[in-house]
């Protein structure tokens, strides 16, 4: 990783922006959310919410190829981006161009409270500081239960994030804290991803690749097997698990199959950062206890 995509928590603007251009759909959501959603003057052909507010903006491409040509005709006065969904040859581009741009990349579920406040403080905008307030006292409440719950009774998740390779998530990622804010124990929170592919699959010794992100492990059916997860939580994205996959785990030893725990998500709320996370407190919760006797 270059010095020119770097994260920070801090925006690189000295003033408050009014034009800005959204490369991360979950805070294109929550720029709105805050009220600040007039400010956008482009977003990202995956920044479907809200639905209603969005439909009217300019797109710009996905978060993989966007056009930064058009990025740089627009004169953005920030343009916020991501570390993990966007890519770094983008971002120095638009750095190249005298764009500046916010390299936001939590990790954590604290860390989404802090870019929230971080926003809110740098374009100048406390309207939304009493609901972000709530959200935060919403998510200490559901710690606190949950807390209780994983002393006295664990419910071990298992979160397939693709299908070919089967792909999840270690301890180290957003989706992985909100599991445990929400009272889950991420089953494969200790695996990290090996390289190349075989070495994940156990089929081969793993090469050493420094600076290779280790947080999404490929896994097999028999290691999911031997981790025995309470419930598979099957998400809609980035992976569109349907009723069609559902054979592929029910069918195996595990407590999940035996008690039918195997349920169908929306993935947003898993993995979208930002004013999300109000409503993911909402469902996550429920969906864990729900085997509790």
């Amino acid at each position: 990783m270059s010095e020119t995509y770097t994260y920070s928590m801090d925006a690189p603007v000295s003033r408050p922006p009014q034009r800005v251009v959204s490369l991360v759909p979950s805070v294109t959501e929550s720029l709105f959310d805050l009220n600040l959603g007039d400010r956008l003057v482009a977003i990202t052909d995956y920044c479907i919410h809200p639905a209603d507010k969005v439909a009217s903006l300019p797109r710009i491409g996905g978060t993989k190829n966007p056009d930064v040509q058009r990025i740089i005709q627009l004169k953005p006065d920030l343009v916020i981006a991501n570390q993990e969904e966007n890519r770094k040859e983008d971002v120095d581009r638009l750095l190249e161009a005298r764009i500046p741009v916010w390299v936001t990349f939590p990790k954590t579920v604290a860390d989404a409270f802090n870019l929230l406040w971080n926003i809110m403080h740098v374009f100048d905008e406390p309207v939304m500081v009493p609901r972000v307030r709530l959200i935060e006292q919403t998510m200490d409440w559901v710690w606190r239960i949950s807390e209780k719950r994983l002393e006295d009774q664990p419910c071990r998740v298992f979160v397939p994030i693709w299908l070919d390779p089967l792909m999840t998530f270690n301890a180290e990622t957003y989706a992985s804290d909100l599991l445990r804010i929400c009272g889950g124990i991420n089953v494969f929170a200790e695996r990290e991803r090996l390289y190349p592919l075989k070495a994940d699959l156990g089929e081969q010794a793993p090469s050493s690749e420094p600076g290779r992100d280790t947080r999404y492990p490929r896994v097999t059916l028999d290691e999911v097997v031997a981790a025995q997860p309470d419930l598979i939580l099957l998400p809609s994205e980035p992976f569109p698990f349907t009723q069609s996959h559902l054979s592929l785990f029910a069918g195996l030893d595990i407590p999940a199959a035996h008690n039918n725990r195997i349920e169908f998500i929306d993935g947003s709320l898993l993995t979208w950062h930002g004013t999300r996370i109000a409503h993911a407190l909402n469902v996550l919760p429920a969906l864990i206890s729900a085997g509790e006797n």
